[in-house]
């Protein structure tokens, strides 16, 4: 199996992130949900104008417009078109939808970066973000207060030689046997929204099977993480923050049988919990913006995603 074992001289010149407005707690931990008139959109243009701010960059300066999210905006144009009506209406910037759900930003980062390294675009704007509030379930305790509602972006440009900045490795698996432990049924071509009855309402919920998605993991995240440590020629101990998906509160049993001990990755799930797509870009921009990331510095992309997909990448930031 072919893996992104090819470096690419890419970095990220800056990142943004923004959390709803409505803070609540469950069990002494927070998280975020949509005010009032407050939409998902509003977050992942704020998120975009802080990541641009960062880097130095105006809408103008950006060679394309990529969404990494997990859930539409409405159901056409993609959700990239729409964020380019608001902050990019009236330019020719392409606009394009990369979904894998929990781990789109990483795979949007490995497939762009591939796009900029091969000269195609020299700055891109990466953005993720989702509401998983609106469609929660408040019969299904385990998933309704896990989950926040937030954005995340970054810009992507090329990096100059000089510069330590670059993607070293990147690896993406699905094992389909776990695709239907997570997931809406309804709303889309299999059962459609003019379906929707009494009988079937709950198929428009998020549904969560977390005892057989832990299950399915333990099987098989311990060897796709070796397999992707021995190509990659990388040790561990090289590695100097990991981030991983901020996916449930198990992260604190999973992460050590990965090999991963208590410091050497950010749990964020007490403050936050899983924001979905953003969940990943959200807590690498915190780290970068608390100092625990400097450039130069090797650091770990890594999550599952519904399907059961797994994304592993190794970045130097």
């Amino acid at each position: 199996m072919k893996n992104g074992q090819i470096k690419r001289k890419v970095k990220l010149a800056g990142m943004g992130r923004v959390l709803a407005g409505d803070a609540i707690t469950f069990h002494g931990e927070t998280r975020y949900r949509l005010l009032p008139g407050e939409t998902l959109l509003d977050l992942v243009c704020l998120a975009a104008g802080r990541a641009l701010e960062q880097a130095d960059r105006e809408i103008g300066d950006v060679d394309c417009i990529v969404c990494a999210m997990a859930t539409p905006l409405q159901a056409i144009p993609c959700n990239a078109a729409l964020v380019h009506e608001r902050m990019a209406k009236g330019t020719e910037i392409p606009a394009m939808d990369i979904n894998t759900t929990c781990t789109s930003f990483i795979s949007a980062l490995d497939v762009m970066s591939c796009m900029v390294e091969a000269g195609r675009y020299e700055t891109v704007l990466i953005v993720s973000g989702d509401t998983a509030s609106a469609a929660l379930n408040p019969n299904q305790q385990e998933s309704y207060e896990l989950f926040s509602d937030g954005a995340a972006a970054c810009v992507l440009t090329k990096a100059e030689q000089e510069e330590a900045s670059e993607i070293i490795y990147s690896s993406q698996r699905t094992w389909s046997e776990g695709a239907h432990d997570t997931e809406i049924r309804g709303g889309c071509g299999l059962l459609p929204v003019f379906s929707m009855n009494e009988e079937n309402k709950v198929d428009y919920y998020f549904d969560m099977k977390g005892i057989k998605i832990l299950k399915l993991c333990a099987r098989k995240l311990p060897g796709f993480v070796e397999d992707c440590f021995k190509e990659a020629g990388i040790r561990r101990d090289e590695i100097r923050l990991v981030i991983p998906h901020q996916a449930s509160k198990a992260l604190d049993i999973i992460m050590p049988r990965l090999g991963f001990g208590e410091g050497t990755y950010m749990n964020r799930v007490w403050a936050y919990g899983n924001m979905v797509s953003a969940s990943v870009p959200y807590a690498l921009c915190e780290a970068i913006q608390e100092g625990k990331v400097q450039r130069g510095d090797l650091i770990l992309l890594m999550g599952t995603a519904a399907g059961l997909t797994v994304n592993f990448m190794l970045l130097r930031y």
